[in-house]
Order: structure tokens, then sequence, then C-alpha cells
């Protein structure tokens, strides 16, 4: 009885603490409205609709929401075909499990409504410039006083045949998921066969166990390890009749070194780390056609494999082609240095979707540290403009750049400051993990890293999604 006393006491005690610490940590801003006071976003002497949540759409009308706090003649609204925020950073390491899809995924209601922003899951159909209305392709319609367009990128495949029917290109949080489940499936049919006594010839052991990725910027080459991780540590124990000799990783990029915007320190370091896993490098060499079984490069050479992942370009989103816009090519709307779009009154364009520029008319790149920034600096310009103000011309300041390749190497260069190995991915993950806008998602990825040290992460293919 003694026992079972201290006991509870001591699970009673560990609650309280616990209960104690969420209050400490956890803290619940104030929303700007509460329910029964919040009025309609159209009854807004200065209606601000912002079409798209990505980290421009996002940034902007937190700003925006910041900025009016105290004022209650500017209405914010973000539409999107969302109802959450994907943080691009985390996505690749959906691949390996190292975090888990739901946690990259910010819910936009719940971030916008406490600055008094009104979100709605809608799709961009249309825009009519004169009667200032957005029209959704469920057929509602959405008026506006100043409009934002921040509609993101959609993948570039440059006219190379065979690329979007046999390739998963990076577009959504799914096809994260799809790749991961692509190398799950490999690992079950070559398993089945063996069972069934089927024994697969080697060039088809080849094929299916080999993973093209084409692209070799950031995004491709977190990919590479995230497979070489997926494959070799988290899958392995599972599939004690693959062998690992089989798998082939092979990174394509057109340049003459992989990670470009880097200094050439660290992409050394990066091509060394990627060779010491194994996975192959191949510089200078460009897809010219993706079929089923293979991929054809413009040097001659041909890969066979039945798994290819397409990280190579992208491009402004493509429903800009179907708006009444200045448009300058696959670069997206044209703007002026205070990312207006020219020619239309109170319309400005931001992020992957716009060719921005900035003081000097020199050109943006489309990254996600330039969309914050041109975030912050536009929220100011719509008051500025609503106010009757002068507008800022858009400084960009890059801070740098951050590359994961696998859970304990990185690659960084911060304000011109370099570094690599270990401390360089425990300041990736705290850098990023400090960034995330939900304290929720924050936590929860927090805590699955910690666990990851102690447990051999699962991964299961949910077929059907």
């Amino acid at each position: 009885m003694n026992k079972l006393l201290k006991t509870g006491l001591a699970v009673g005690c560990g609650a309280v603490a616990t209960e104690a610490l969420r209050r400490i940590v956890y803290y619940e801003p104030e929303p700007k409205y509460y329910p029964w006071e919040r009025p309609p976003y159209t009854e807004f002497p200065n209606k601000v609709l912002i079409v798209g949540g990505g980290f421009a759409g996002f940034t902007v009308a937190k700003t925006l929401g910041e900025l009016v706090e105290d004022r209650d003649d500017v209405g914010v609204m973000v539409i999107n075909k969302e109802n959450f925020f994907t943080y691009w950073p985390m996505v690749a390491g959906i691949i390996s499990s190292d975090v888990e899809t739901k946690n990259v995924a910010q819910p936009l209601r719940r971030a916008l409504i406490q600055y008094g922003i009104s979100f709605r899951r809608a799709e961009l159909e249309d825009v009519d410039f004169e009667r200032k209305v957005v029209k959704s392709i469920s057929g509602l319609e959405f008026p506006y006083d100043y409009l934002v367009l921040a509609l993101g990128a959609d993948p570039a495949f440059f006219g190379i045949p065979g690329v979007d029917e046999h390739s998963i290109s990076m577009k959504t949080l799914t096809d994260a998921e799809r790749i991961r489940n692509r190398v799950i499936e490999r690992f079950e049919e070559i398993t089945l066969a063996r069972d069934e006594e089927e024994e697969l010839s080697d060039e088809d052991l080849r094929r299916k166990l080999t993973f093209v990725v084409v692209g070799g910027n950031a995004t491709g080459v977190e990919i590479a390890a995230e497979l070489h991780s997926l494959a070799y540590k988290t899958l392995a124990p599972d599939y004690p009749n693959i062998n690992l000799k089989h798998i082939r990783i092979v990174l394509v990029d057109a340049n003459e070194e992989i990670l470009k915007e880097l200094p050439p320190s660290l992409q050394r370091s990066a091509r060394l780390h990627l060779e010491n896993l194994e996975i192959e490098v191949i510089n200078n060499a460009r897809a010219q056609e993706v079929a089923a079984d293979r991929v054809v490069l413009d040097d001659g050479q041909e890969i066979e494999a039945e798994n290819v992942i397409w990280t190579a370009g992208n491009r402004a989103s493509a429903k800009l082609e179907d708006l009444d816009l200045p448009l300058q090519g696959e670069q997206g709307a044209k703007t002026d240095e205070f990312m207006r779009v020219p020619g239309l009154e109170n319309v400005w364009a931001i992020g992957d979707c716009a060719a921005n520029v900035d003081k000097d008319g020199e050109p943006v790149p489309p990254n996600a540290q330039a969309a914050v920034q041109e975030g912050k600096t536009l929220a100011k310009n719509i008051l500025a403009a609503i106010d009757g103000e002068e507008l800022t011309p858009f400084e960009y300041e890059p801070s740098g750049q951050l590359v994961e390749l696998g859970s304990q190497f990185a690659v960084n260069e911060v304000k011109g400051v370099k570094f690599r190995g270990l401390p360089a991915a425990l300041f990736w993950r705290a850098t990023y993990l400090f960034k995330l806008e939900s304290p929720e998602n924050r936590a929860r990825i927090a805590a699955d890293w910690f666990l990851d040290l102690f447990f051999h992460p699962s991964v299961t293919q949910i077929r059907g999604r």
C-alpha cells in the first residue's frame, strides 16, 4: 500500500509539474478581435486581399496584422488553395521520416486569426482588375482595394520529354511522401518476388533500386541525402533480404559543381560527403529524356532507373498566364522596385511568381529568405499607400544559405562565415526550428528529433493517399 501511495504521489506531482511547464512554455496570444466583435472583411474601408499562403503571402499578412494592431480601418484576408503553410526547409526530412508531414504543415487559419486576419480556403480562377474582384474556382468573389499576388512557383520541365510522366517533382508535401513510398514499394516488390521464387534479373534489380535525382541545388542535394538515410538506415533493418550493394543513388547536375550558390570550399565538402555516402554525382550533364526505365543524359550516358526525382528548376506559377498581367517570361509578373505591377492600380506581386527587382533594378533571387524580406517591405508599402505616404524600394540583404545532408552533416554559409559537419547540422536544426511559426509544430519536431536519439524511426507506406 505504501508503494502504491508513493507511485500515486509521483504521478500526481509529475502531472502538476508538466502542466506548470506547459503554461510557462506555451504562450497563447490574445486575438485582436473576439468572435462576437469581429467585423466582416467586406466592411473595412481598406480591404487588402492576399492570394497565396507561402513564405511571401504569409509574411505580408502577418506583418500587416502587426502594423495595424491598433487600427480598425484596414481589413486583411488571405485566400489559399490549402489551409496550411508549407515549411519548405524541412520538407526533405519527410522522406526519411526525420519529421512528420503534419508537423511541416503549419495551420494558416490559426496563425492569422490572432492578428484579426480573415482566411478562406479557395483556389484562384481569375482577377477582374476593373471591378477589383478576385474570382475563385468555386464561383465565390472576393473584393479588394489592395491586391497582393503571391502564387508561388511550379516545376520547370524545359520541354524535356517524359519528365512530367515519369518523374516525381517536388510541388507539394505529398510529393515527399510519394518519394518515401516509392522506395518502400521497391523494397516490397523485391521481397515478394523472392518469396514467390521469381528471382529478379540483375537488370531488373538495378532499375528498381536505382534512384536518380536531377538537379544539384539545395533541394536535390538534400533529397539525395535523405534517400540514403531512408534506404540504408531506416529501412535496412526491416528488409534483411535486400542487398544494400544493389542500391544506387545518382545526383545529376548541369553545373560544374553542385550547390552553385555556395562558396567553392563548401561545394567540395558537400560533394565529398555525398561520395562518402556512395552517392554518385554527375556534373556538366543535363537530362535529355526521361523514360519509364531510364534517364538519357545529353553527354550520351544512359542511367537505367525506374525512379526519377526532378528538382532541376522552377518557374513562376502557370496560373499567371490566365490573368491579364504583364509577364516577364517564366520569371513571372513584371514589377518595379516597390513590387508594384505596372499598369494596374494597387496590385503587387511578390515571391516566386514575380520577377522582382531591388532598388538598383537588379533581379531578386526566388528563394525563401528573399520572399520573407519582400513580404515585410511590402506590408509597410501597402500601409504607406493607404496613408498616402512615400513607398520604400525593396533592398535585398542575403544572409547566407544552410543545406543539411542528413541529420549529422550540413554545409552553411552565414554572413560570410563558412562551417560544415555536425556543428553546422545542429545550427541548421536550431535555426529552422526557431523560425517555425507554430509553437506546437516546433515542440513536436523537437520531440521527434530527441526520441530519434534512442529509438529506430518506424516507416510505413500508407497506400491510397
